[in-house]
C-alpha cells in the first residue's frame, strides 16, 4: 500500500501524505516513498512546483515510535526539499507534532488553517529536536524556539505565522493557498530555481556542517534509559516517570 498520493494541475503536483492510520507519522516507508516522489518532481519539466499536503485531522505526528526511518534517510528527506530546484509549498489543515515541524519548516512557503496546530513534544520524551533544528532554527524566531522547544506547548496558525514557522495563517486554507500558486505559476522555471537557491544556500551549508553531529546526538538521545522511558509512556498514554 503506497503511503503518498500523486496528482498534478497545471503545473502543480501535489504529494498527499496518505496514512491516516498512524496519523501521517514519519515511518521509513513514508520517508522512502516522500524521496521517490519528489525526485520524480525534480525530472519532471513539466512540474512547476510542488504542494505538500495530507489525509485526515495531522499532517504529520512526528516519528513512527513502531517503524521510525533510519535517521540518515529522514535528514535526507528535509535535504531533498530544501535543495529540490522547485519550490515546495506545505499545506496544512490539521496537527503538526515533532519531526512533522522539521519536515514542515524544510518547505520554501507553508500554509496553515484554522484546524492547525503544532507542537514540539522532544523534550516531554526525553528527546530533543536535533536533525529538525536544520531547518527550524533558521526559520523561527530565536525566543520563540526557547519555548517551544522546552515546554512542548502546543500552539495554533497564527503564533506559527507570527513566529515564522509558516508564511500563511488563513482561515480557508484553499483561500490562502491560491495567490502562492497563482505567483508560483507565473514565475519561470529558471527564475524560481535561481531564486530558491539564493534562500537555501545558507541553510544546505548548515545540513553540510552539523547534520552528522546532529544524527549522532539524536542516535544516542534515543537510546537513553529516559527515551525510553518517554516513549514508553507515550505508547501506554501515561505521565513519564519524571512528571510531578
Amino acid at each position: 500500500m503506497t503511503l503518498i498520493a500523486t496528482s498534478r494541475e497545471r503545473g502543480i503536483a501535489t504529494l498527499t501524505l496518505d496514512s491516516p492510520a498512524n496519523r501521517n507519522a514519519l515511518s521509513a516507508q513514508l520517508v522512502a516513498e516522500l524521496r521517490d516522489s519528489l525526485t520524480a518532481c525534480a525530472a519532471d519539466n513539466t512540474v512547476r512546483a510542488v504542494v505538500l499536503a495530507h489525509t485526515g485531522s495531522t499532517f504529520c505526528a512526528g516519528a513512527d515510535l513502531k517503524a521510525p526511518p533510519d535517521p540518515e534517510a529522514f535528514v535526507g528527506l528535509m535535504r531533498d526539499i530544501v535543495a529540490l530546484p522547485k519550490p515546495v509549498v506545505a499545506r496544512v489543515d490539521g496537527h503538526v507534532r515533532a519531526g512533522g515541524l522539521g519536515l514542515l519548516a524544510a518547505c520554501d512557503i507553508a500554509v496553515a488553517g484554522e484546524a492547525s496546530s503544532f507542537a514540539l513534544t522532544e523534550s516531554r520524551l526525553g528527546l530533543a529536536p536535533a536533525v529538525i533544528s536544520l531547518t527550524l532554527l533558521p526559520r523561527v524566531d530565536r525566543t520563540a524556539a526557547n519555548r517551544y522547544y522546552l515546554t512542548g506547548e502546543r500552539f495554533d496558525a497564527a503564533e506559527a505565522a507570527r513566529i515564522g514557522l509558516v508564511t500563511v495563517a488563513a482561515e480557508d486554507v484553499e483561500k490562502g493557498l491560491a495567490p502562492v500558486l497563482d505567483g508560483l505559476r507565473r514565475a519561470s522555471p529558471q527564475g524560481l530555481a535561481a531564486s530558491k537557491e539564493l534562500v537555501t544556500a545558507t541553510v544546505l551549508r548548515s545540513f553540510d556542517q552539523y547534520a552528522e553531529d546532529l544524527i549522532a546526538r539524536s542516535a544516542a538521545l534515543f537510546a537513553s534509559d529516559e527515551a525510553r522511558e518517554g516513549m514508553t509512556a507515550f505508547l501506554e498514554r501515561r505521565d513519564p516517570a519524571w512528571v510531578r
